[in-house]
């Protein structure tokens, strides 16, 4: 089997190729700089992988969908479903959206995710290509194009977008970020580690999350609406009711308060030890 990924020459194309390399496939790549282009991909693979920016992705499927035939499989790795998935659609081929919720530094798939969106494909076939992920240790979540970007306006637009702003609400204090490094429990360099961390990354994947997801709005207005309400409950010097406010969030969480204690507890250990 050929697996052929178009932008493979960054870095979550490097990441795949090796996978499917792993796995006993032959691999070819595109990039702005091969001989090999988007079109000899789109022509020769069994399996079309577009791993490019979000911002050009629909753009690539469109060049080739129309060269793609039904006994090929077209594959994305963006972040966003619904648009891809329904540009890949214009082809003929078996369609099966991917989004890995891990970054390419990842050393391995072994306890990472994968959310699938088949959107057009036999059973045999969407099979095959999980067996990939999943017989080197990835987890595999099925959704819809829809839900998934639903699901991701939380998951990546709400955490990412609440990382911004306290990076920026801390900035406009005019506090030194290393000076309060010298006051700090583990808990706070672990929330500090993921401001740092963001921070250092690209930032046009983040703004292409936050920005081209129709179902981020929504989920910023609640979280604006929220700020609003807790800074009153605060400002307002009301027990009663902040103990109201934190007693119907702790209960909404109830299911996953142990699970999430014992897991920062392994992170605070291991802060601690190093």
């Amino acid at each position: 089997m050929l697996a052929g990924i178009i932008g493979g020459t960054g870095q979550m194309g490097r990441f795949f190729a090796g996978v499917f390399e792993a796995a006993g496939w032959e691999t070819i790549v595109s990039g702005r700089k091969t001989s090999l282009t988007a079109r000899a991909v789109a022509e020769t693979a069994d399996i079309v992988m577009v791993s490019v920016p979000i911002r050009a992705t629909v753009g690539v499927i469109r060049e080739v969908a129309p060269l793609l035939s039904d006994e090929q499989v077209f594959c994305d790795l963006t972040s966003l479903k619904v648009e891809p998935v329904r540009a890949m659609l214009a082809s003929r081929a078996e369609v099966i959206g991917l989004h890995p919720m891990f970054g390419p530094g990842a050393a391995s798939l072994r306890g990472q995710t994968i959310v699938a969106t088949p959107a057009r494909c036999s059973p045999e076939t969407l099979d095959a290509l999980l067996s990939v992920f999943r017989d080197q240790g990835a987890a595999i979540t099925l959704s819809t194009p829809e839900d998934h970007d639903r699901m991701m306006a939380v998951i990546q637009g709400l955490t990412h977008f609440g990382t911004l702003a306290k990076a920026e609400a801390i900035r406009r204090t005019g506090t030194d970020v290393a000076e309060t490094l010298r006051f700090t429990s583990p808990v706070y360099r672990i929330e500090m580690g993921l401001v740092g961390r963001l921070l250092a990354q690209d930032a046009g994947l983040y703004g292409d999350i936050l920005q081209m997801n129709p179902a981020v709005p929504e989920v910023l207005a609640a979280f604006e609406e929220a700020v609003r309400m807790l800074r009153e409950i605060v400002e307002s010097g009301d027990d009663e009711r902040f103990q109201a406010f934190f007693a119907e969030n702790a209960g909404h969480y109830a299911s996953y308060l142990r699970a999430a204690t014992e897991e920062t507890d392994d992170l605070i250990s291991h802060v601690v030890s190093r």
